[in-house]
């Protein structure tokens, strides 16, 4: 019997099967499941088997149903196996069976649930990937939260996972982002310079106003003093400074955007910067690539159709055959005045993410990049690899049932600074997690800290705290005891073996979760397992027998201490997935 419960029945399941249908394909066999039944009333589990296989073993699925019914009857782990529907068998395990399960989670610690479902595959999960022209806000949060919950989740199923913040440190963006600076360095001087006749100056005009560029021309001005502008401290030349204010300008933030990525809990692996991959030639060496592979031509695209998109030209350009990898047009990788486009230093950033040894590349980006998406993955194709793309839909903060107003520091958004000085980490991290990330949601901050219910991480936290209560009390009462070989038998209360159905389901949650993509699964599932603790200490307040410690019933209170534990190693677990740190007491 294997830790993950769901399995160890498919392989009864499918040893049934072979039985049946001696000659069963293997790409059959792999469509079998086993899943939670849809009503307790069914039972614990239920199985598509005879559905999967009733062509190749030449019956009706109702009758080959009845069939493996009856076989599965018969294993020692099932109680009751019953043919329902057009051809599922529903099973109820024996307590026993279940009550198993709490020695393997005790036995596994924080590893139970782990997984070999990914083979160990190389995947590249690139995630924030912002511009540097201002701190970070809580649209990059949710994708930094989804992203980070995701890599984790796909390291426990069994992936070989490296985390990656892409930098777009060049173009224009990081152009006009200098001269924002250079503005503030010029104030910070004394310039007798006002903000609209240094705007008239600008190209593209002054874009970037936040407060949160101060500092930097603060710094700008005690390290360089006045040798960055003209006689007069008016506006120098922009060959004498533009370089060195836009590298003093990009470190500086970078430098703030990694302060706030650790305090949510972010650490990455790598961090790849968009302009040393120009730097040295990887952009033009993939554009000779393609273009040796016959997929690339010089071309005028035809006008699209509504809005222009800024890489459209009526003149002739260097296009990538997109549409022979799925995309609906051809794309342009160099403008008529021979600069690359964003998408070709995109398309080279991902060959070098597969050159590195990513398998698989998936990448977290916000919904507004929705329709970059095809031609993106058609170029994955191209240079060789796979890419998928999850998308973070916006995220609304509200206080007092109203609109937050917007940062002040920053000018035009909430910071993730804001939101992490508000209610901390661990609840950014959660409640981000509490939807599906491509569905937009409102983020309370009255209820990321309210001590309720309607606070997920504070009702999950609650279960946790009151797991090692129990615990802390039991080991005053009883000593180091080996929970895992406390005979369990005298957990019968139907609250206690719904709580083991629960964590037995937990493997098959993370391996769903992570095949799916679906970092939010994991919040639902620990909101759902605290539920069932809660239900069941709530029970033992009314009922004396169900109370976790009774000093007079040693062997009793140890089986219920057996399950607590295994409930709070199981808390553990799937908060470290969410990077979220278990308390140990609610205070």
């Amino acid at each position: 019997m294997t830790d993950n419960l769901f399995e160890t029945v498919r392989n009864c399941v499918l040893a049934a099967l072979r039985a049946a249908v001696p000659d069963l394909p293997d790409d059959l066999a792999a469509r079998v499941e086993v899943s939670p039944a849809r009503e307790p009333a069914q039972g614990d589990m239920a199985t598509n088997a005879a559905l999967v296989a009733a062509r190749a073993a030449r019956c009706k699925p109702a009758d080959l149903a009845a069939r493996l019914a009856a076989a599965l009857a018969a294993d020692p782990l099932i109680a009751e196996a019953t043919a329902a529907g057009p051809g599922f068998v529903n099973l109820r395990l024996r307590p026993d069976a279940l009550r198993a399960v709490l020695a393997g989670i005790l036995r596994a610690g924080e590893a139970y649930g782990d997984s070999g479902i990914g083979q160990g595959v190389r995947v590249n999960v690139e995630y924030v990937s912002a511009n540097p022209t201002g701190p970070m806000h809580i649209g990059h949060c949710r994708g930094a939260v989804v992203g980070d919950a995701l890599a984790n989740l796909l390291a426990k199923a069994g992936f070989s996972v490296t985390k990656e913040f892409y930098l777009n440190d060049a173009g224009a963006q990081v152009t006009t982002l200098a001269w924002a600076a250079y503005w503030r360095y010029l104030q910070a001087i004394g310039t007798p310079l006002t903000e609209a006749a240094f705007a008239d100056e600008v190209p593209g005009g002054l874009q970037y106003r936040g407060d949160y560029l101060i500092p930097i021309g603060a710094a700008l001005a005690a390290k360089f003093g006045t040798s960055l502008a003209d006689a007069d401290l008016g506006i120098a030349a922009p060959e004498l400074w533009l370089e060195i204010v836009r590298d003093f300008t990009i470190e500086a933030l970078v430098q703030e955007i990694r302060e706030d990525l650790q305090t949510l809990g972010v650490r990455q692996d790598v961090f790849t910067s968009e302009r040393v991959l120009i730097a040295g030639g990887a952009v033009d060496a993939t554009i000779e690539r393609l273009r040796a592979a016959g997929l690339i031509y010089e071309g005028t695209l035809e006008p699209p159709k509504g809005k222009l998109p800024d890489d459209w030209e009526p003149r002739e350009q260097t296009l990538f055959r997109a549409t022979r990898f799925g995309d609906d047009v051809d794309r342009p990788l160099r403008k008529s005045d021979g600069s690359n486009t964003y998408f070709a230093n995109d398309i080279a950033y991902h060959a070098d993410k597969i050159r590195r040894g990513a398998e698989l590349m998936i990448d977290i980006w916000g919904a507004d990049h929705g329709g970059y998406v095809q031609r993106m993955q058609a170029a994955a194709k191209a240079v060789g690899g796979t890419l998928e793309v999850v998308l973070c839909q916006t995220v609304h903060v509200l206080k007092g049932g109203q609109p937050v107003r917007m940062s002040k520091r920053a000018g035009t958004f909430v910071t993730l600074r804001d939101l992490l000085d508000e209610v901390g980490p661990d609840a950014v991290r959660f409640i981000m997690l509490t939807r599906k990330s491509d569905a937009q949601m409102e983020f309370d901050l009255d209820q990321a800290v309210a001590q309720t219910r309607e606070n997920p991480v504070f009702y999950v936290q609650y279960a946790h705290a009151r797991c090692r209560s129990v615990l802390r009390a039991a080991a005053e009462q009883f000593g180091a005891v080996a929970l895992a070989e406390i005979p369990l038998g005298s957990l019968q209360n139907e609250a206690e073996l719904a709580l083991i159905r629960r964590l037995a389901s937990w493997p098959r949650t993370v391996e769903a979760a992570a095949l799916a993509r679906e970092p939010h699964r994991i919040a639902f599932f620990l909101y759902d397992l605290a539920g069932d603790f809660h239900m069941l200490w709530n029970r033992g307040r009314d009922d004396a027998a169900l109370r976790f410690l009774q000093p007079d019933r040693r062997d009793d209170t140890l089986a219920r201490v057996a399950l607590v534990a295994a409930t709070a190693t199981v808390i553990r677990s799937g908060l470290a997935v969410m990077g979220v740190t278990p308390v140990e007491e609610m205070r």
